[in-house]
């Protein structure tokens, strides 16, 4: 039974059974049914209902027609439906009209071939001259048994009457979906029932939209459409609104099916759901008709995202797309005017930048909607409200987002507005299939290594969006797997920090910091010494020796080494005496590396030789002294210690990457030799553009020797 009911609602097909109704029109369309039964109209009586487009009005009638057909057969009236939209568009509906009633009378008994001849006669005289005339002449001759002679309208009607009179069934004709005709059909639908509301023991039900049918009556007659009304509708009656909490069961049925399909995705907040709801989507649920609307749309569009987006935030976007298309297509053309925590640029002039941007858009929205929409994109969009108030949100809220694959967060945007992921993205089906073999370590390496020469479209490769993904769920791993989860970052971290994936902006991030976040996301569900015995055997068994490096750099920051603000000490992931000796493991591996003539070549080599210098200064030069002599070796330790910079003004929308050479080169490039062999590289034409001027710039500066007699 809640199949066929689901099935009924999805398909926009009006309910027939009273106990099929959520809306409360049942009680409703009694009251109309038993009032039927009751009034005998001398001169008939015609019942209009009121309601807007996809209100219930057909669903309304079903009811009555349900009602008058429970009533005992002896007072049971005959009842004619009349659908006028069938016949849009064709011959003259009052044809139709009279073709409708006389088949149904002509199968009832008690009626009389004078009475079916005498409506025959009516439709010819009636019917309005259209390009339709001769067909419609010869369905009014086959209307009448006989071509008989012509007589007038009122002599017509006065045989009808005769004839309705000595029956004494009540017909109960309905007429639905007059709102759908063109203005001209409307008026010529309400001709004919001027011309037949006076018939005795004849009941007119009809349903519109009032709005529609007046505004239509007055383009075609020139007159005022209500009084035209109000003279041939004796018993108007507003259709009842649908009560808001039986709306929101109707829709909350359709959306429980619809969501039971993702098993996958994150799990729906009540608290955040609900938030959304009453401040936005509620509002444009006025009817059924908007629930079938909203629940066909997502039946289509939220089997292609499901699990790569958050349930209640697609909700709320598809509900805009459906109702709202303005707001729909700005956020969909603006993700950087959505998008991230805060206004990024221009301090309180940029911000006021921000705002009119915001407000001159929404102008364009419906006023009875403006308000609305604008609480459900603040709800949905964080930087979008912060253009109102002094909200703002740090880096971190951004890996939340994502987690909770909100439509805010930067990564996940996109997947709203293209149905699906973009192409080369990661799935949370791939990083759920990565996360269930952490714990082996042979196959989390293939995993890592694999996603690494995997590109995406922008050129960037699959590995930095799966750190990304890992980093946001620290949590779903399970704790045996930590352990190896860090032995493979410090084994083949440095094959992961391919520049191709280097952000080139200054909220970018780059893979090395992606490898640390996740290894200190993941050790921090650990106490300290456990901790401690990973990163020592991680280290002293790795060979990645910019990934071991840089995460000691990361464990002395946390102390205000190196100009930081340290942190409380028991936030802090190992002890002092641990990370000095952590650090004693960082210097041993350099020089393991250096030894087997690997360390030119490793990334990042002017963060690893600063390092090295700070404590062991000489042994950076000597080994910097035998690189000098390999021209191919001393390229390469160029080639690692060019600084990558970014470059845009306030007005740019795009910047550019800038070169330097690490300062600290002058320390360990002191020799006239190598400094010789640098030039020769330079006019060999090994670097051009920005790269060609940082070498020239570090070469007009003086040598370190030079700076200490000076």
């Amino acid at each position: 039974m809640l199949e066929d009911k689901q099935k009924i609602l999805s398909s926009g097909k009006a309910l027939e059974n009273p106990e099929d109704d959520k809306l409360g029109y049942t009680k409703f369309a009694k009251m109309l049914a038993e009032g039927i039964e009751r009034m005998m109209p001398p001169d008939g009586l015609v019942i209009a209902v009121y309601g807007s487009w996809g209100s219930g009005k057909t669903t309304m009638l079903n009811f009555v027609k349900f009602y008058v057909q429970q009533i005992a057969e002896e007072n049971r009236p005959i009842i004619v439906q009349f659908n006028p939209w069938w016949f849009s568009g064709t011959e003259d509906l009052t044809l139709h009209f009279f073709t409708e009633l006389n088949l149904i009378l002509g199968k009832s008994p008690g009626f009389s071939g004078q009475l079916l001849s005498s409506l025959a006669d009516l439709a010819e005289t009636v019917s309005r001259p259209t390009p339709y005339a001769v067909v419609g002449n010869l369905m009014a001759f086959g209307l009448r048994a006989a071509a008989g002679q012509k007589k007038d309208v009122v002599e017509i009607k006065d045989e009808i009457k005769a004839a309705l009179k000595a029956q004494k069934k009540k017909i109960v004709i309905l007429i639905d979906d007059i709102d759908r005709l063109t203005a001209e059909e409307i008026r010529q639908l309400f001709r004919v029932i001027k011309a037949v509301a006076d018939f005795p023991n004849v009941v007119y039900l009809l349903a519109f939209d009032k709005k529609v049918a007046i505004k239509a009556l007055e383009q075609m007659q020139g007159l005022n459409g209500e009084d035209y009304l109000e003279k041939i509708v004796q018993a108007p009656f507003e259709l009842p609104t649908p009560d808001k909490n039986a709306l929101r069961a109707m829709l909350y049925e359709q959306l429980n099916v619809i969501l039971s399909q993702d098993t996958s995705g994150p799990p729906i907040d009540p608290v955040y759901w609900g938030n959304l709801y009453y401040v936005g989507i509620d509002h444009f649920i006025a009817n059924p008709r908007h629930i079938v609307r909203l629940a066909n749309t997502l039946r289509v569009t939220f089997p292609a995202v499901k699990g790569e987006v958050n349930p209640s935030d697609f909700i709320a976007i598809e509900t805009l797309r459906v109702f709202c298309p303005l707001a729909y297509d700005v956020v969909r053309k603006n993700a950087d005017e959505f998008t991230g925590h805060s206004v990024r640029v221009g301090g309180p002039v940029g911000k006021e930048s921000f705002r009119n941007f915001h407000e001159s858009w929404m102008k364009g929205i419906q006023e009875e909607d403006r308000a609305t929409v604008k609480n459900l994109l603040a709800k949905l969009f964080p930087r979008f409200q912060s253009a109102w108030d002094n909200t703002n949100y740090p880096d971190e809220w951004e890996r939340r987002w994502r987690k909770e694959l909100r439509v805010c967060s930067q990564a996940t945007f996109p997947v709203y507005f293209r149905f699906g992921l973009p192409e080369g993205e990661v799935s949370l089906s791939e990083v759920r299939a990565v996360l269930s073999v952490a714990s082996d370590h042979d196959a989390f390496n293939s995993n890592l290594l694999n996603l690494a020469v995997q590109k995406r479209p922008d050129g960037k490769t699959r590995v930095s969006a799966l750190l990304d993904r890992l980093a946001d769920c620290p949590e779903e791993f399970k704790l045996e797997s930590i352990s190896t989860v860090i032995q493979v970052l410090f084994e083949i971290g440095d094959r992961l920090l391919l520049p191709e994936d280097d952000s080139h902006d200054i909220f970018g991030l780059r893979n090395y910091m992606r490898i640390s976040r996740l290894a200190r996301y993941l050790l921090r569900r650990l106490d300290e010494k456990q901790r401690y015995a990973i990163l020592k055997e991680s280290m002293e068994m790795g060979h990645s020796v910019a990934t071991i490096v840089d995460f000691v750099i990361v464990l002395e920051l946390e102390y205000g080494k190196r100009n930081a603000q340290s942190i409380p000490e028991d936030e802090r992931l190992v002890t002092s005496e641990h990370l000095s000796e952590l650090e004693t493991i960082a210097l041993n591996k350099i020089r393991e590396v250096a030894s087997e003539g690997k360390l030119e070549h490793a990334p990042r080599l002017g963060m690893i030789l600063a390092y090295w210098r700070e404590s062991k200064a000489d042994e950076v030069r000597a080994w910097t002294a035998r690189i000098a002599t390999n021209k191919d070796s001393l390229a390469s330790l160029i080639e690692e210690s060019f600084l990558e910079g970014y470059r845009q003004s306030i007005s740019d929308k795009v910047g550019e990457v800038t070169y330097q050479l690490d300062p600290s080169l002058h320390e360990i490039l002191d020799s006239e030799e190598a400094i010789t062999r640098v030039r020769e590289l330079l006019a060999s034409g090994r670097w051009t553009g920005e790269k060609k001027h940082a070498v020239e710039h570090f070469l007009s500066q003086p040598k370190e020797s030079e700076r200490a007699k000076a």
